[in-house]
């Protein structure tokens, strides 16, 4: 065999050895960000996205009205949306189904607000991980995550959260000639990343999570209506009463898996609202957050007429799915907290985002 020859089979063997050695570390990568985990922020900013879309459909079919010069519409021509979608069904005498239905997916900005969310939250994450490698090497629940276990170098971790920040800056330009959600992606960044370090100094950190998550629904509506917004800026509050249910969502289910830590936190001296309040006043605040939580909830509908019986019954079922949550863990038994924190959270978000859509679609009202 020649020299050439044997060159090219080590070539050819370098190759097939490289792609499992890529592929693992892409693996251990979303591992490392519990890539699963991206469930709870990112169907509240797709509800969102359905909600806006929803409403361009709207307000398209008040200025058709408006442009055929018909007069039940003319009185409301420079107020605010709802006020027109309201005073188009009483036009009809009240029939909300008389009002075009559905909504158009606008597919560029779909593809932003995924590229958006998936790639801010493996930045905020990787970061996270980055920052807090000391602590999880101390904390027996998390000595055997990545960094600590070495399963993942400073470097890759590092480059990971620099490559996902950047992409995360990058997908914004999908929503072109819209330039807010670029202008605001640097801020939103340093927020998202600004989360590792909460629990150094307040016990509130589990809000600034929760306000993190709740960045997901504000931004996606910005990134659809950020020019309308600006000029009206109530037409946010459909968007920001959505965001205050998850943030309480958040505060509260962040609590509840906090307990997990709590003597590692008082040990630490890292500050949390189970090292603070203890065990038994941690969940019962969780708890108050979740009645929070379901109150906006309802509160949704209110400010944001679209939504119909569909919604109220989606909004029931998240309230019982959170009695349930908080059945699940007492006190002197946190054994089931894990099923508490991600299958039963799980399970809210997916069907907020379905029940929700299934509601805009048919026409709601």
């Amino acid at each position: 065999m020649s020299r050439e020859s044997r060159v090219a089979i080590c070539e050819l063997q370098d190759d097939y050895a490289l792609e499992p050695t890529m592929l693992s570390t892409i693996s251990k990568l979303l591992s490392l960000i519990r890539f699963s985990h991206t469930i709870f922020a990112l169907p509240f900013a797709l509800l969102a996205a359905m909600m806006a879309w929803r409403l361009q459909r709207l307000h398209g079919y008040v200025l058709e009205r408006l442009a055929a010069g018909e007069s039940e519409t003319g009185a409301v021509a420079g107020s605010f949306i709802y006020a027109q979608t309201q005073a188009l069904a009483q036009a009809y005498g009240g029939d909300y189904q008389a009002l075009p239905t559905g909504f158009e997916i606008r597919w560029q900005e779909l593809l932003g607000i995924l590229l958006a969310m998936v790639t801010a939250r493996s930045a905020a994450m990787a970061f996270n991980r980055y920052a807090d490698r000391e602590f999880d090497a101390a904390n027996p629940r998390t000595a055997s995550r990545h960094l600590p276990a070495g399963i993942l170098s400073i470097r890759q971790v590092t480059l990971f959260a620099i490559g996902c920040g950047c992409a995360f800056v990058a997908s914004t330009l999908l929503f072109l000639p819209n330039r807010l959600p670029l202008f605001l992606s640097i801020p939103v960044l340093i927020f998202l990343c600004g989360y590792s370090y909460a629990k150094r100094l307040t016990s509130l950190a589990h809000v600034w999570l929760g306000a993190a998550l709740a960045l997901a629904p504000i931004a996606a509506w910005i990134a659809i209506r950020g020019e309308y917004a600006l000029r009206h800026p109530i037409d946010l509050l459909p968007a920001l009463v959505l965001a205050g249910a998850v943030l309480a969502w958040v505060t509260g289910f962040d609590i509840i898996y906090a307990c997990q830590d709590y003597e590692f936190d008082c040990k630490a001296k890292l500050k949390s609202i189970p090292a603070r309040l203890g065990i038994a006043g941690a969940l019962r605040l969780a708890a108050a957050c979740h009645a929070v939580t379901v109150g906006l909830l309802a509160l949704l509908p209110i400010v944001f007429p679209p939504f119909g019986l569909f919604f109220w019954i989606a909004v029931a079922g998240v309230a019982a799915l959170l009695v349930y949550e908080h059945a699940l863990v007492r006190p002197d038994d946190l054994e089931r907290v894990n099923t508490a924190f991600f299958h039963v959270n799980a399970v809210i978000s997916l069907v907020l985002f379905a029940v929700g859509t299934l509601d805009l679609l048919c026409g709601g009202g």
